[in-house]
């Protein structure tokens, strides 16, 4: 499957104060609808690339508390039409139950990560209940600098089209072991969730290419992670659920410099 587009436009361009008319080929990443099925029943619809889509039904299903493991997935198929992608799963019967339960409308959301949620209380609670592994060694943060030059030069999708987001993890001693792009930077992190569950839940963090939001935070929380890093900026939300549960924080990651908002405890020089 092709995950961007060879497109044929005319481009006005601004180049040192000049107006340029010029045609060329530009390569567009794909977006595309994909529905996300349990049980024969359409759960929501996102906004994808629609690559390593197992990675991603895996690590959104994990990541929203629809499945508790990975052994609750019994199957997994990719349907194409010409409307879009279906990611037919058959899960649990206990855990299609309470998603029948639970269920809200979440379809077309923009990255708020809440949309459908009824009450604002809900918001908190969905950060209760997560397990901490607290296994996460101590991280030396002179190793970001070489993190991050692993990060840029990793992202075939981001060189191609310069317009997807990344989610990558390291290991603690900073080697790159897993790196998922889409145009969606919550998409991106939920693949990179799904192979983390399949890979056997490594140690290590993740570093992304977009700002560190609330449901990232959430997200790696649920699945076990213990550290994030964002190249941009983390929000107030964000802060407060990370120092309520212990998570460590960095924003602002650049060559040479970072922000700690969160954890600095499983950080040593």
């Amino acid at each position: 499957m092709n995950f961007f587009t060879k497109f044929d436009v005319d481009h006005l361009r601004i180049e040192n104060g000049s107006l340029y008319l010029e045609k060329k080929q530009d390569q567009l990443i794909r977006e595309v609808p994909v529905a996300l099925v349990y049980n024969g029943i359409s759960h929501t619809v996102m906004m994808c690339t629609p690559n390593n889509l197992e990675d991603f039904a895996l690590g959104f299903s994990l990541a929203e508390n629809i499945l508790s493991n990975k052994s609750e997935l019994f199957g997994l198929e990719i349907v194409e039409s010409c409307n879009g992608i279906e990611v037919q799963m058959e899960i649990s019967s206990r855990q299609f139950m309470a998603l029948k339960e639970k269920r809200r409308s979440m379809a077309g959301r923009t990255g708020c990560g809440i949309c459908g949620v009824e009450q604002l209380e809900q918001v908190q609670q969905s950060c209760k209940n997560v397990v901490r592994s607290d296994r996460l060694q101590e991280v030396n943060p002179l190793i970001l600098n070489h993190c991050l030059t692993q990060l840029e030069n990793a992202q075939q999708l981001a060189k191609q089209t310069g317009a997807s987001h990344a989610a990558a993890f390291f290991s603690p001693d900073g080697k790159l072991l897993a790196i998922r792009e889409d145009v969606g930077r919550h998409v991106a992190l939920d693949k990179l969730l799904g192979w983390y569950a399949k890979a056997g839940s490594p140690l290590g963090f993740v570093f992304v290419t977009s700002r560190a939001s609330f449901e990232m935070v959430q997200k790696c929380l649920a699945c076990g992670i213990e550290m994030l890093c964002a190249i941009s900026a983390t929000t107030e939300l964000a802060v407060t659920i990370a120092q309520q549960h212990h998570f460590t924080l960095l924003a602002f990651t650049r060559h040479h410099k970072t922000t700690i908002y969160s954890g600095e405890h499983r950080l040593h020089w």
